[in-house]
């Protein structure tokens, strides 16, 4: 990830209608999208943006929506893992945490901008591959690849949060008519699962060290994988992740530590991961910064520890807003090593950076409405300067979006439901287990709920949980009466659906 120059993107503001289709880099008055695309730096500056979007899910901004790590909100405090703290949290943590979504609520505006302002600039590079340009045929096989994986995933995520977000595989050029419906769940898979295998043909299997996080064909084949698993297609999913598992470069990691150190970011687990540099991401190829206008340093990182660690007068003067639920507690088993990686509770050391210093003191936990605060990303090892902005309000962990040991249990799923072997299933459980500490299972164990046990523990406070509850259907015993059906779905943004002049249609119930 070393590359020293950052070109800036324009941003696609809300969605598909009020798209530019012009190129905003320094100096303004000089560059236009007819000059930029010419050289493999345009084009990769250009890719670089479409992955810069998806660093923008966790922003903070005072400008656009006013996001405060929006994308923590619906993908943890909606779940049984994570609270809202009645004392810290804003009233969007306590409004999702109650499971109450209304098509008004930033959320669910922030992240459908985010995610088509993504598509936009992969489209772009896409749109432009055949123009009077200085790339080679090579170039543009990979640049093709590589933009149609970033389209794919994408809408792969607002496929999952939406159900029938609309199909963007175009620039739009007419300012009156950006707008687009919704799209079928047959077209939004074979949109996806197209773009990923052209994805896995054109892409290198790995990239130089100067192209690190950059997705590779056995990132496609992964997604190819798990799209087929949302799509309950088991055959398919089931030779995809058998490709991946028996051929590709991946492996667990010795120590489950190693997933969420900050040195020790994209390494033989990591799948795809999303970058963030430091100090001041000069060191970072992907472009940032997406959510404020000036040269806001401390938002190029993660706002992760200032949002996740200990508030209520705790050390560090942190926000503590998505405290551990004694659910998620409660579901480790005696002995795994990830309780105590992942949760903050009292006896513990509590480790915080602040003040120019690591602090470390016995955990109150007074800090926490529930009585526990999140460890994972952070700890004693990540409590250091090195891993920390200048200001103290960001840090450079890397978020790992999907790894090798979630991959396995995917694998899992799909053989159970798939009528494959069982045998199989069971030692892609076995491993994730034994490399927590665990025992393996007993040969007489309910594979189902051994697979969904360790999916819930091992991915603690990963973006993924919300999902598993939807697409198990497990939502009315996770929450019991507070489950309303019209939830497998998030709804459209109001402001989406009104710019369509009723083109976009509304999520039933909302």
């Amino acid at each position: 990830m070393k590359k020293t120059t950052i070109i800036i993107i324009s941003i696609c503001f809300l969605s598909l209608t009020t798209c530019k289709d012009e190129l905003d880099l320094l100096p303004l008055d000089r560059v236009t999208v007819e000059s930029f695309y010419k050289t493999r730096s345009d084009f990769d500056g250009a890719i670089f943006a479409s992955y810069s979007s998806i660093q923008d899910f966790w922003g903070t901004s005072t400008e656009t929506l006013g996001e405060r790590g929006e994308f923590w909100k619906l993908t943890l405090t909606s779940t049984d893992d994570v609270a809202y703290d009645n004392v810290t949290s804003d009233g969007r943590s306590q409004d999702i945490d109650n499971l109450q979504f209304r098509s008004s609520d930033v959320p669910f505006a922030a992240i459908y901008t985010q995610l088509y302002e993504g598509i936009y600039r992969a489209n772009l590079v896409l749109e432009n591959l055949d123009g009077d340009n200085e790339l080679t045929a090579e170039d543009k096989t990979v640049l093709g690849a590589e933009a149609k994986f970033l389209r794919a995933w994408f809408h792969f995520q607002a496929m999952k949060m939406f159900g029938t977000p609309p199909l963007a595989l175009k620039v739009g050029t007419n300012l009156t008519d950006l707008a687009l419906p919704n799209a079928t769940q047959d077209e939004l898979y074979s949109a996806i699962l197209d773009d990923l295998t052209t994805a896995a043909a054109g892409l290198p299997d790995s990239w130089d060290s100067s192209n690190t996080g950059r997705a590779t064909s056995w990132t496609a084949k992964s997604y190819i994988g798990k799209v087929n698993v949302w799509k309950k297609d088991w055959p398919a999913a089931i030779s995809a992740f058998q490709d991946v598992v028996q051929n590709g470069p991946y492996m667990l990691m010795p120590e489950y530590a190693s997933n969420f150190n900050f040195d020790s970011e994209n390494n033989l687990e990591s799948i795809f991961e999303i970058q963030f540099g430091g100090p001041y991401s000069d060191d970072n190829i992907w472009v940032f910064d997406d959510t404020h206008s000036e040269n806001f340093k401390a938002s190029q990182g993660i706002a992760r520890s200032n949002y996740w660690d200990a508030g209520n007068g705790a050390p560090g003067g942190k926000n503590g807003w998505f405290p551990p639920t004694q659910s998620i507690v409660d579901a480790f088993e005696p002995g795994d090593i990830r309780a105590d990686f992942s949760i903050y509770k009292a006896g513990d050391t509590y480790y915080v950076w602040g003040n120019g210093q690591t602090l470390s003191l016995p955990y109150d936990p007074a800090w926490s409405s529930t009585g526990y605060t999140i460890k994972k990303y952070d700890g004693e090892h990540n409590s250091v300067g090195a891993n920390h902005s200048p200001n103290e309000q960001s840090d450079w962990n890397n978020e790992r979006w999907f790894r090798f040991s979630e991959l396995k249990l995917l694998y899992a799923e799909a053989l159970i439901e798939g009528g494959g072997d069982l045998t199989i299933a069971k030692q892609q459980i076995d491993d994730v287990r034994q490399r927590a500490g665990l025992p393996i299972l007993d040969a007489s164990a309910d594979l189902t709920q051994a697979m969904r046990q360790e999916k819930r523990v091992e991915l603690a406070f990963e973006p993924h949980r919300w999902f598993d509850i939807v697409r198990w259907g497990i939502g009315s015993q996770i929450f019991g009466a507070s489950w309303d059906d019209k939830l497998n779905l998030f709804p459209f943004p109001l402001s989406e659906v009104d710019r369509s002049n009723g083109l976009l249609k509304q999520n039933p119930g909302y």
